[in-house]
C-alpha cells in the first residue's frame, strides 16, 4: 500500500521518536531471506522489541538528522529491516541467527556441498515419477509396487548447478539441500556501531580465544623462564630435574644424589665387568708334563 506524503512525514517522525526509545537499533538482512522466516524472527522478538519494514529513502529520513543515527546510513542499502530492542546487540545477533530453515533446490542454483541420493524404497507412486527420476540419473526400479532407489549417488557436486531435472526430482524425493538464515548487517547500541564480524563474536568464540591464548602465553613463559603464578610449580620441577641431573654429572655428593651416584657407579662396574677376559684355570703340574 502506497503511502501518501502526509502519512511519510508522519511515519518518518513517529520513527524518530521509537528510535530514542530502544537501547539497540538493528539492521537485519531482508532481501534473500524467506518471508515466513523474517516473521519467525518478529514473533520470536515480540513484545520487547518492534520490527520495522519500510521503503529505504524512509528509513534514511529517519536517521540522517541524527549524528549517531547516522552510523546506519551505509546499512541501509537494498532490502532490509529495522529492529528496536533493549536487548544487547550480541543477545539479539544469538536469536537472529538461530532461525535456519531447509529449502528446495531451485535450477541453476550452486550447491553449497555435494549433493547425494540414498539407495532404498521412497513414498513415490509408480508412473511418470519412474520417467522424472531417471531423466536426473537416478537409478530406479519398480519392486512390489514401491518405486525403489537401486544405487545411492551424488547428483550434484559441491559447486555446481543444479539443472530442472534434477530439481524436480530432489523436490520429488523432499530432499531439501539449500539453507535460509537470517541475519544483522548491523547493531548501533549507545554510541558503539558492532559490524556483522563483530555481532560474531558471542561467549563461546570469546571462551576458545582466551584458552587459546592462555596456552600459547604459558607455553611462551615457561620457555623464556618468565616466572608465573601457573608456570611456577612446572618450572621448579624442571630446575629439580636439571639440578639431579647436573649433581650426578658432576658427582657432588649431596644427599639426594648419592644414592644416584651409586646406582651410577653399579651400572658402570656391570659394565666393565662384562669388558674383562676372564682367565683360564691354572692347569696341574702333573697335565703340563703330559702336554
Amino acid at each position: 500500500m502506497l503511502m501518501q506524503k502526509k502519512e511519510k512525514i508522519e511515519f518518518v517522525k513517529k520513527l524518530k521518536k521509537e528510535l530514542k526509545q530502544y537501547k539497540t537499533i538493528a539492521v537485519l538482512e531482508t532481501g534473500a531471506t524467506p518471508d515466513r522466516l523474517v516473521q519467525k524472527v518478529r514473533n520470536q522478538l515480540k513484545p520487547d522489541s518492534k520490527f520495522v519494514i519500510a521503503r529505504k529513502t524512509l528509513l534514511v529520513r529517519a536517521v540522517e538528522d541524527d549524528e549517531n543515527l547516522k552510523k546506519l546510513l551505509s546499512q541501509l542499502d537494498g532490502n532490509v529491516a529495522l529492529i528496536l530492542t533493549n536487548k544487547n546487540p550480541t543477545e539479539l545477533n544469538g536469536i537472529v541467527a538461530a532461525n535456519r530453515i531447509r529449502l528446495s533446490a531451485k535450477p541453476n542454483q550452486v550447491s553449497p556441498e555435494d549433493i547425494r541420493v540414498e539407495a532404498g524404497e521412497t513414498t513415490i507412486a509408480p508412473g511418470q515419477a519412474v520417467t522424472d527420476l531417471k531423466a536426473a540419473g537416478i537409478d530406479v526400479k519398480i519392486d512390489k509396487g514401491k518405486v525403489v532407489i537401486s544405487k545411492g549417488k551424488v547428483l550434484v557436486a559441491k559447486g555446481a548447478r543444479v539443472t530442472t531435472p534434477i530439481s524436480k526430482a530432489l523436490k520429488m524425493l523432499d530432499i531439501m539441500p539449500f539453507e535460509a538464515s537470517t541475519r544483522l548487517r548491523s547493531a548501533l547500541e549507545g554510541n558503539l556501531l558492532f559490524t556483522e564480524q563483530a555481532l560474531s563474536v558471542d561467549r563461546a568464540f570469546v571462551e576458545r580465544t582466551v584458552a587459546a591464548d592462555f596456552i600459547h602465553a604459558h607455553m611462551l613463559s615457561t620457555a623464556i623462564g618468565f616466572v608465573t603464578p601457573y608456570n611456577a610449580p612446572d618450572m621448579i620441577r624442571k630446575a629439580y630435574i636439571s639440578a639431579i641431573g647436573l649433581g650426578v654429572e658432576r658427582g657432588i655428593y649431596e644427599p639426594e644424589i648419592v644414592e644416584k651416584l651409586l646406582a651410577k657407579a653399579v651400572r658402570e662396574a656391570v659394565q666393565a665387568n662384562k669388558l674383562v677376559k676372564p682367565a683360564e684355570p691354572e692347569r696341574p703340574a702333573e697335565e703340563k708334563k703330559e702336554g
